[in-house]
């Protein structure tokens, strides 16, 4: 069975399936179609399905123009039925993992995506879960429900566990050049599993075993996690004690050794660094183990977006103008800069604490046209000279690179600076507030 896999994946005639078609699974395929695999992508949102189908794409990392001759070229085609799967020699799950409301894991996408390879599983084919999990997910949910079907584990299919480290926008670190960790249930498992992400990416690292893998996920978003927590407490103290913040940052950055620069906000964002440390303290807690670090940091992240409401309201009755009433007007609200993803962003937070302030709340944002906040709909309004000057106060929440702040804080009353974006400015610099 491994020969014969090795073969395929050698030659180019393996079938790649790929569960889940967004910000993970979307890019894997494209890289996969651009190394001549067969790739088909499966997800059970028909609308996603036809847009990929028609060559276009509805993530930032994958453009028209790269998706458009793979699909025209048969490279990549997508499906909402799961009986492709027959065909299939390698399967690999991407699909969400969200948190519940009590932080607990939601680890349905994943039980629902295995389900449906268990009915199609067949001997000699693959199984990679990339979801980012808790530590023991693929040797205690997947491989017994896989096992079920009478093949076993290292012999008749393969079972591994290759975490996705995708950064939404980054220029420099794409799916193609981005290491990759792998760990298999068995050591040919394993030896599989890099082999085939051998022929796309990089560099894959071989780790002793599934749960090794799951960990490394999580402590590289742990690690960040801790150090905004960090840094943010850091911007609390420097409000107290009347310090930029950001000067310290920089002046620290110069150190050439022990110093590693992280910056604070409005709070975090995005699919991974809000989400996967409470995995990790999940499943740490039903070994009876409370990880402080991970809590506390939590705890002052998830804070953030009540302290620039907070400083929002203190400038503004410096100005001797009341928070209830006053006219906001909110510059991005994606999770971060130039990207169109408003997973876990904490402009979200921000704007409906104004709102049950009493506040006016405008955004725009030339990446997200429009947001859900609760039961209605906010659309963007077009960045105006007199839209700027008639609101009470402009806060930068995102600093998307195509904002003239320069513009922005010579029309502006009062420019709320969440994330540095102001720095240049020279000019009317009285008008900004830092976090």
């Amino acid at each position: 069975m491994y020969k014969a896999l090795e073969k395929k994946i050698k030659n180019r005639t393996a079938v790649v399936g790929v569960i889940g078609m967004g910000y993970v699974g979307l890019p894997l395929a494209v890289e996969l179609g651009r190394e001549d695999f067969k790739v088909i992508g499966i997800d059970i949102n028909p609308d996603k399905v036809n847009l990929i189908n028609s060559g276009k794409s509805d993530i930032d990392d994958v453009k028209d123009k790269d998706l458009k001759p793979l699909v025209k070229g048969g490279k990549i085609r997508a499906t909402t039925d799961f009986a492709v799967l027959k065909k299939v020699d390698i399967v690999t799950i991407c699909v969400p993992t969200p948190l519940s409301k009590t932080k607990d894991p939601d680890v349905s996408y994943i039980l629902a995506g295995v389900q449906e390879v268990q009915k199609y599983l067949h001997p000699g084919q693959l199984v990679i879960l990339e979801s980012t999990t808790y530590p023991g997910t693929t040797e205690e949910l997947i491989l017994p429900i896989l096992e079920e079907t009478g093949l076993k584990v290292g012999k008749d299919f393969f079972l591994a566990f290759s975490p996705e480290r995708v950064d939404p926008g980054n220029k420099k670190y794409t799916t193609q050049n981005t290491p990759r960790v792998v760990g298999g249930t068995t050591p040919q498992c394993t030896r599989i599993a890099k082999f085939f992400y051998e022929q796309t990416i990089t560099q894959a690292v071989e780790v002793s075993s599934t749960k090794g893998a799951e960990m490394v996920k999580l402590l590289e978003n742990t690690f960040r996690s801790v150090n905004i927590g960090l840094v943010n407490e850091v911007a609390l103290m420097c409000d107290r004690l009347k310090i930029d913040v950001w000067e310290i940052i920089d002046a620290a950055n110069t150190k050439p050794f022990g110093f590693m620069p992280f910056y604070p906000g409005p709070g975090l964002g995005g699919h991974c660094i809000p989400i996967d440390p409470h995995y990790l303290s999940w499943k740490l807690k039903s070994l009876n183990y409370y990880a402080r670090f991970i809590q506390l940091a939590g705890d002052i992240n998830s804070r953030m977006p009540e302290y620039v409401v907070e400083r929002i309201n203190r400038a503004l009755n410096e100005k001797k103008k009341s928070p209830k009433g006053a006219k906001i007007l909110v510059l991005g609200v994606a999770y971060k800069k130039d990207i169109k993803d408003v997973r876990e962003s904490p402009a979200l937070d921000v704007i409906k604490l104004l709102q049950n302030a009493g506040a006016q709340v405008k955004y725009n944002d030339p990446h997200v046209p429009s947001i859900r906040m609760d039961n209605s709909l906010l659309k963007s309004v077009k960045l105006t000279r007199k839209l700027i000057q008639s609101s009470d106060c402009v806060a930068v929440l995102t600093d998307h690179s195509s904002y003239d702040y320069n513009f922005i804080v010579r029309n502006a009353q009062l420019v709320m600076d969440t994330r540095n974006a102001t720095k240049n400015v020279k000019h009317n610099r009285e008008k900004i507030v830092k976090l």
